[in-house]
Parts: structure tokens; C-alpha cells; sequence
């Protein structure tokens, strides 16, 4: 199966040994997973490779014939100055390091240090050149206001601002590396956004989906990183796990809010380390797919009280989008009203019912806890009860008063305040009346939720003005 090359820039490595160039190149890909490397055994050829293919990061020796590493670096600074250098070299000489970092490296390594510093320290130049090229598109995106693939939400209903500047956002984000973390409340739709995301990424892979919710640390273990056989009683074959299966594409996990502490020590792992063992083995296997994360739980506060680890939620962090609920989205009712009335026609093999002027008026009334997904349900619902003619507003009206009130939206700035002179209350209380009225059609029970009474006392009112 073929992989996408990491990172998305070339990464080139500068010496005049050819044995040391072959075993850098080893230890990054088995070590980190790097695998978009250029090797350059003459210095005096380095800087047209940066040129013609696009390199982000230089590993440069010192000391070579012809051209040194110090020339190399200068000219770099000085002509790709978006170009990170670490310079790894044969001497260890303070002063010589200090030249280089005043020249512009990004970091200076011996060669004969550990292997695993200077894989962190090649990891640590990618990350900060893959946030820097995903804050100048994520600036880019937000300052066009416009989308180029608006085609990948297509399965998202609305026309509010907030709305498109989040497609914007997981727009510009879609091709990174690093993870996405989608919060919510339920129903608000999560999973949309990640398939959205996933369509944009530009990998060949599949998007992979695990609820991780109510999974003890045992079965998340199995159920993402796999097992060998023998690895446990019962194993008798071995098992891909879900990570394995999402290679080259994007692994979406849903709930992450609900799992136990040890098991979101297997998932900090997995998203700062980039490798997993599977169940009974002792050799480790490379993330080759993208992290998409979702939660309804407020994350800061559960990570403020100790349920959630701290250095997680910063390392899902790196990207978040927040889902409005519906409560917060009145304005889109009438369009998703209308989407789900199509699909329930469709569905359930029916005409496409006419809904009433004022059915829109009443939905926005309510607060929606169970939102777009709880106002399908009831289109559904409504739907199919239909027999003819204009839509009911009862089953509406009924699911309504058996979920009681949820959360509202905040209330609107006070309307009065650019009045010079103030109704009375009589003016205000009629002027409101005739407003209710209006907007529902003549509908008293909408326009009582819209005026917050009961129909009785608006019925009253109505009687005697």
C-alpha cells in the first residue's frame, strides 16, 4: 500500500560521507516516520536542490570539501530564508555552534549524540515549519472569505457567517499533520465536519470511525493498536487494529471526552510519539494516518479538574474548531426545515409535505438541547404522520412541550435603547401583540412561545384590545 510522503516538504541531507547520509536517512524514516528525504553528497550542488524542489528543512554538515557548511548556511539564510538548517557536524566546539546558531540554525547536534536527540530535534524543526505554513493558509483562507471546495460541506445546512468561517478554518487545516480537534454539543454535527475534513486532506486512505465511548482501557487498546497472536487468551489470530486500517488516510475518534486516564496516556503517545505497539508485540509501528478527535464534554474544564490530562488536551489542541448548537443558529431553521423535509419524503416514499409560514417561528422558540439532529427527528416524525395537504404543526407542538425547555440562546441587545422617547407599556404590550401575530401567521400558539405566555392569557389579551 502506498503511504503520502512526510512532511509535505522535502527534507534535505547535506555530507560528503555517504555511509553516514544512508544511515540518517534509516533512522529517520524507522525512527520518525520521515520519508520525503533528499540525499547531497557535494555541498556545491545543495542549494540548487532547495531550489527546484521546494526544501523545507537542511541537514548540514560542517566540514566538507569545496564548499563548507558554514558558506551553506549563509547562503541560505540569505536566500531561503524560509528554509530551517540543523547543522550536525563531526566537531564539538562550542564557538563553532554559536556561529551557527547566530547564522541562523535552527539547531546544532555531533554526530556522535544520541540518535534519539537528534530525531527530536528533526522533529521539532517539521513541526514548527508545518504550524507556520498552516497559520499563513489558515490566514490566507480567513482574509479570501472564500472557500475552494465548498463542495466538501455540502452535507452541512446553512447560511450563517459563523458557519462558513468554520469551513474556512477546516479548510485551511485540512492537509496537516497534526490533530483536529472538533467540540460540540451532540447532534450539532461533529462527524460532518470530519468527513468534510478527510475530503479535503488529499489522502489516499480511508476515514476511519471509532466511538470510543464506554471502551475500558483494554478493548480501546485492542480496538486501535491491534494484537498479535498469543498476545492475550482467546488471540488466536492476529488483529489489525483501526489505526492500521486508517493508513494513508484519517482515523476519527469520536468521544475522546469519556475515556479513562490510562487509556488517554495510549492516546498522548500515539499523537506526540507518531507510534503504537500493537497488543503482545515489542516492536513499534508508525501513525500513518491523520487524528480527527471529537467530544461533547467541555475539555478545558474537565482538564481544570483532573479528569482529562493536561498535556493531552494542548497536544489535540493544536487545531479546534467549535460547533454552534442550533440555539445559536436560528437563522439556518428554515433551510435544514426544508433539507429534512426532502429527506424525509424521499425516505419514507411520500410527496413533500407544505410546511406552514409559522412552523419556522415555533421551532425558533425552542431551545434545541438535542439539536440539528433532534429537529431531523421530529421532521421525520411529523412527516410521517402526514396524510395531506399543509404540514401539521401539532407533532411539533407536542414534541416540544414533552421536552420541556432547554438552554436558550442569550438574550438580544435591549431594542429601546436608541429610542428617543419610550412607549408605554400599553403601546409596547400592543405593538408586541401585533408583532406575535404577524410573524405566526395568526397562529395563537406559536405566537404565545413567541411572546413567552400561555395561549389563555394571550387569548385574553386578545379579547379585550
Amino acid at each position: 500500500m502506498t503511504t503520502t510522503p512526510y512532511p509535505a516538504f522535502p527534507v534535505l541531507l547535506v555530507d560528503d560521507e555517504v555511509a553516514w547520509l544512508r544511515s540518517l536517512k534509516l533512522t529517520l524514516q524507522r525512527a520518525a516516520g520521515v520519508t520525503n528525504v533528499l540525499l547531497c553528497e557535494d555541498g556545491r550542488e545543495a542549494l540548487d536542490l532547495v531550489s527546484r524542489h521546494g526544501v523545507g528543512l537542511v541537514l548540514l554538515d560542517l566540514t566538507m570539501p569545496h564548499l563548507s557548511g558554514e558558506e551553506i548556511l549563509a547562503r541560505l539564510a540569505a536566500e531561503h530564508p524560509h528554509v530551517a538548517v540543523i547543522v550536525i557536524s563531526g566537531l564539538n566546539q562550542v564557538d563553532s555552534a554559536v556561529r551557527c546558531v547566530k547564522g541562523g540554525a535552527f539547531d546544532y547536534f555531533v554526530k556522535t549524540a544520541e540518535e534519539d536527540r537528534i530525531v527530536a530535534g528533526v522533529v521539532r524543526a517539521i513541526r514548527m515549519l508545518e504550524l507556520q505554513g498552516e497559520s499563513r493558509n489558515v490566514a490566507a483562507h480567513l482574509l479570501s472569505g472564500k472557500l475552494q471546495h465548498p463542495e466538501a460541506f455540502a452535507g452541512i445546512v446553512t447560511r450563517i457567517r459563523a458557519m462558513q468561517t468554520i469551513f474556512a478554518y477546516v479548510e485551511a487545516v485540512a492537509r496537516s499533520t497534526q490533530p483536529l480537534l472538533i467540540t460540540g454539543e451532540s447532534g450539532t454535527g461533529k462527524e460532518l465536519v470530519a468527513v468534510a475534513a478527510h475530503a479535503l486532506s488529499g489522502r489516499s486512505g480511508s476515514l476511519v470511525t471509532v466511538n470510543v465511548a464506554g471502551l475500558d482501557d483494554a478493548v480501546f487498546a485492542d480496538t486501535l493498536f491491534g494484537h498479535v497472536r498469543g498476545a492475550f487468551t482467546g488471540a488466536d489470530q492476529p488483529r489489525r487494529g483501526m489505526i492500521e486500517e486508517a493508513a494513508g488516510g484519517t482515523l476519527f475518534l469520536d468521544e475522546i471526552g469519556d475515556l479513562s486516564i490510562a487509556s488517554q496516556v495510549k492516546l498522548l503517545r500515539l499523537s506526540q510519539e507518531g507510534e503504537y505497539f500493537p497488543l503482545g508485540s515489542d516492536r513499534p509501528k508508525r501513525l500513518q494516518a491523520r487524528l480527527v478527535v471529537a467530544t461533547h464534554q467541555d475539555l478545558a474544564a474537565r482538564q481544570a479538574d483532573g479528569s482529562f490530562r493536561r498535556d493531552l488536551y494542548h497536544r489535540l489542541h493544536t487545531h479546534h474548531v467549535r460547533l454552534p448548537p442550533l440555539r445559536e443558529r436560528t437563522a439556518d431553521i428554515p433551510l435544514l426545515l426544508e433539507h429534512f423535509l426532502d429527506e424525509a419524503a424521499r425516505e419514507l416514499g411520500k410527496r413533500k409535505p407544505t410546511a406552514p409560514p409559522q412552523l419556522a417561528q415555533l421551532l425558533a422558540t425552542y431551545a434545541f438541547p438535542g439539536n440539528v439532529r433532534e429537529l431531523r427527528a421530529m421532521v421525520f416524525d411529523a412527516v410521517s404522520r402526514h396524510a395531506s395537504g399543509v404540514l401539521s404543526t401539532e407533532s411539533f407542538r407536542l414534541a416540544i412541550e414533552r421536552a420541556g425547555e432547554g438552554p436558550r440562546a442569550p438574550p438580544a441587545p435591549n431594542p429601546f435603547t436608541a429610542l428617543d422617547q419610550l412607549p408605554t407599556f400599553r403601546e409596547a404590550y400592543d405593538l408586541l401583540l401585533q408583532e406575535a401575530m404577524s410573524r405566526s401567521d395568526g397562529n395563537q400558539t406559536v405566537a404565545a412561545r413567541l411572546l413567552g405566555v400561555t395561549q389563555s392569557a394571550l387569548s385574553k389579551r386578545l379579547k379585550v384590545r
